[in-house]
């Protein structure tokens, strides 16, 4: 479809506009960010991406740092020509970055406040009666005796010392009322 008659604006040059600033906001937003943390403070942007990594002990493609041999060997190719290893410029990025994967993994994975109060308030009220637990009233999801067994299981699983603190609490909240 055809423009509107006098819809078009010629483009004005922008005196007041910094080049300079412009060009290398633009280059900065190109590049990517390197997320790592070691890595981002080593890195040196004057150097290409192989430079950079080789001097951190560190490998562009992974093919080449550890080639396959080949399984035949041929009586004339025996003495083969090994490149020399690159220097190692910068081995406190790759001691710091083992020594982040050595360190144990965070569970990440928790229960819901809701489900722990809900397991909380079942065994508290039912002891072990699934089937009382399913026409309790708090019962809101409608879950049937099974489910309610497996979500308390799950609530031994991931907090195994505070259910047995639990349990040792109504244990005592018995004998006392007996």
């Amino acid at each position: 479809m055809p423009k509107a008659k006098g819809k078009t604006r010629r483009q004005k040059f922008g005196y007041n506009v910094n080049r300079k600033r412009l060009n290398r906001n633009a280059r900065r937003k190109a590049a990517p960010r390197i997320e790592c943390s070691h890595i981002r403070h080593a890195w040196d942007h004057s150097k290409s991406v192989r430079q950079n990594l080789a001097e951190m002990g560190l490998a562009m493609d992974p093919n080449k740092a550890v080639p396959l041999r080949k399984r035949k060997v041929k009586a004339m190719e025996v003495d083969i020509e090994e490149k020399p290893k690159e220097l190692v410029r910068k081995p406190y990025v790759l001691n710091d970055l083992e020594a982040e994967a050595s360190l144990p993994e965070k569970k990440g994975n928790t229960l819901s406040r809701d489900l722990i109060d809900y397991v909380r308030y079942m065994v508290e009220n039912h002891g072990e009666d699934y089937k009382a637990m399913a026409r309790d009233e708090k019962n809101y999801y409608q879950d049937t005796p099974k489910q309610i067994r497996n979500k308390i299981n799950v609530y031994k699983r991931f907090y195994p010392a505070e259910w047995q603190t639990f349990i040792d609490s109504l244990q005592k909240n018995k004998m006392e009322v007996e």
